[in-house]
């Protein structure tokens, strides 16, 4: 029985130096991410609060009305900007920070993330914009939304790296507006099957288009009768560190 079990032993050893025994397979889907802390889609939360981001700009023509309404309502959005655009419109970002804001990081070129980027490139993307926000704001920004969605182990990898914490969005809140869907495609996105701390994705770039600007005359006061806070990424990632802390610290 003795030598049973050590030429048991002395298999699995083999096995193990011969590459027999191959880590346990791990599936990188969203819940991998959520529960690492390393991708937002939502942030889901006992208060009725809600985030509207903005991506693609500063674009004066579209971003100017928008933040118009934005007062009006006394709401406060998240905007994922572009560094190429930044250059271009460096005051509608000042005013975005100006009036309680939160402008956040979109790349550069608006660049997909696709399989076969190159880390550097990824990282240039990133660092560029970055650079260009703190110069212009004196601020820097804290979140990160890879353009289309598409992200890699390696974006996260270098994002998270440089400070940065990756954020995507409701999957039930792609209004999909930069296709120009209908200004009622875009309300109802919006305002039906609302959940507290969901992240609502909108553009505030699209040339030629005034349908985001049109819906969101019927989004904001739609949300505030529904009861919402229309609040930052930020503000709604606050509010889930705080609910979780231990009740005494």
């Amino acid at each position: 029985m003795v030598k049973a079990m050590t030429r048991g032993i002395a298999i699995v050893l083999c096995l193990v130096f011969l590459g027999g025994f191959e880590e346990p397979y791990v599936r990188k889907d969203r819940a991998f991410y959520e529960k690492r802390g390393e991708i937002v889609w939502e942030v889901p939360l006992e208060v009725k609060k809600i985030a509207l981001t903005f991506d693609d700009g500063p674009y004066p023509e579209t971003t100017d009305p928008i933040l118009d309404l934005l007062k009006e309502y006394g709401a406060k959005a998240t905007f994922f900007v572009l560094g190429n655009k930044v250059e271009r419109y460096p005051e509608t970002v000042k005013r975005e920070i100006d009036e309680g804001h939160e402008v956040a990081n979109h790349t550069f070129n608006h660049v997909y993330f696709k399989d076969a980027i190159k880390s550097m490139t990824i990282q240039e993307e990133i660092v560029s914009t970055d650079r260009l926000l703190m110069e212009l704001t004196g601020r820097k920004p804290m979140l990160f939304r890879p353009p289309g969605g598409f992200y890699s182990e390696e974006s996260i990898r270098i994002a998270k790296q440089l400070g940065y914490t990756t954020v995507l969005w409701s999957w039930h809140k792609d209004t999909n507006d930069w296709r120009s869907p209908g200004v009622g495609h875009i309300v109802r996105k919006v305002l039906n099957n609302t959940r507290n701390g969901d992240i609502v994705l909108l553009h505030d770039y699209i040339p030629g288009s005034s349908q985001t600007v049109e819906a969101l005359k019927l989004i904001l006061p739609g949300l505030k009768k529904q009861g919402f806070q229309i609040v930052t990424v930020s503000e709604l990632l606050h509010d889930k560190a705080g609910a979780q802390m231990p009740i005494g610290l």
